[in-house]
């Protein structure tokens, strides 16, 4: 869900494309059959569109959540269309269940709407004015400097635990569940206070909660909030073991340094070239031993206790940076061999190529290994619109890379697999 494309998206009918025309007949013919995962979506944005799910042609949907509205609806659609704990139904075309992965988080836009009291510095206490308070310190520039009444018209500040203790549940309710959408954004301004003519004209049809055409605002989220409801969430699924799909607009340095933070301490160590030649040459040493030295270490190896597993980090154990638009230069600090998670990217057409980006996404899609990259749709409509999507941004990422077309879906499947499943 991009504040590019909210409006165009909401605005769209169900199941019709925005502006991209069908593939033309002359194209390699699209191997659904392999398998294609949508690896970051938002269909119940649009619940119309939920029956339609289990008759696309995309294997299984990792659906994300974003705010208050939708955390209900994520989880009750999984326990309709959920993927089995073991992941075994999306090894084969399923014509109804095993089509769909939950998602749980609180989206940057609507990070304001907590307060921290895991902190020490509250910024609500639960008064009208302590409301005014909140949203003076929460967003820039401070509401009650041009219009009191728009912070009035924000909803109360939520306390952050409760949250953590709902998603927890949830976590636990949906054993494979992931933690998203969550991130940072610094683009995003606060959509202005409903009129009677939006509140006219809203379309029914979509989940409450978005901007559903309304003119945008000054305000935006102070970065710091941003980053305080993004770590928790990031804790939170490290201490679950939970992969996280996150968000990244304009704050492509700070996301990263807001997620390393959590993983410092845990970093994987890193050999340098002396210590790899010298590895070598012990390596040609041993190779001289008599077979009975090699005997006598095997047994030794194998007596020994099985170390215990170690606890919940306090970071995710595998990130997808979703849509990502980032240059090739972060892609490299993602994936420096310290870094204790595994790192995904996942791409889609809506927002890496409709914006006029391409370029830089292709540039970041070369250098992704093959194993790290994902397809997604980020269409908040399930059906047909969703499938042609996914075709589009599976052949765009084949092409890019230089993959057979079947081969390379084949690949990107396997990636989803990884990262949903470890």
């Amino acid at each position: 869900m991009c504040q590019n494309h909210l409006g165009e998206l909401e605005s769209s009918a169900l199941g019709t494309p925005l502006s991209h025309s069908n593939q033309g007949s002359s194209l390699e013919p699209f191997p659904w059959d392999a398998g294609v995962f949508d690896a970051h979506c938002h269909p119940t944005d649009t619940m119309a569109s939920i029956k339609i799910i289990p008759h696309m042609k995309a294997r299984a949907l990792t659906v994300m959540s974003t705010r208050s509205q939708d955390q209900d609806l994520v989880s009750d659609v999984a326990s309709r269309y959920g993927v089995e704990d073991s992941g075994i139904a999306v090894s084969s075309r399923s014509s109804g269940e095993g089509r769909l992965i939950p998602c749980f988080g609180w989206h940057p836009w609507f990070s304001y709407q907590f307060y921290d009291d895991l902190s020490s510095d509250l910024t609500y206490d639960g008064t009208p004015s302590g409301k005014i308070s909140h949203y003076d310190k929460t967003l820039v520039p401070p509401p009650s400097s041009k219009d009191v009444s728009f912070s009035e018209g924000l909803p109360d500040p939520q306390p952050l635990s409760e949250f953590l203790r709902e998603t927890k549940s949830r976590l636990e309710k949906h054993p494979i569940a992931l933690v998203g959408e969550i991130g940072l954004d610094k683009a995003f301004r606060l959509p202005q206070a409903w009129t009677s003519t939006n509140k006219a004209q809203r379309d029914e049809g979509l989940t409450p909660g978005g901007r559903e055409g309304r003119l945008l605002s000054p305000h935006r989220v102070q970065m710091a909030h941003q980053a305080v409801i993004l770590q928790a969430q990031l804790r939170l699924a490290g201490e679950m073991g939970r992969p996280v799909s996150v968000h990244g607009v304009q704050a492509h340095g700070v996301l990263y340094d807001t997620i390393s933070q959590l993983w410092k301490g845990h970093e994987k160590p890193v050999m340098s070239r002396r210590d790899k030649r010298r590895i070598a040459e012990g390596a040609e040493d041993f190779s001289s031993s008599s077979e009975d030295e090699i005997n006598e270490s095997h047994v030794k190896s194998s007596t020994k206790k099985e170390k215990p597993k170690q606890g919940p980090k306090p970071y995710p154990p595998r990130i997808c940076v979703h849509s990502f638009s980032g240059p090739a230069e972060v892609v490299k600090q993602y994936l420096h061999p310290s870094v204790p998670a595994e790192i995904f990217f996942s791409f889609s057409i809506v927002i890496n190529w409709a914006t006029g980006g391409g370029d830089k996404a292709e540039e970041a899609i070369r250098a992704i290994p093959d194993d790290r990259i994902l397809a997604e749709s980020d269409l908040h409509v399930a059906g047909e619109q969703m499938d042609q999507y996914l075709e589009e941004v599976c052949r765009k990422i084949c092409e890019v890379k230089g993959w057979n077309l079947r081969e390379g879906v084949e690949q990107l499947g396997r990636n989803w697999r990884a990262f949903i499943f470890g």
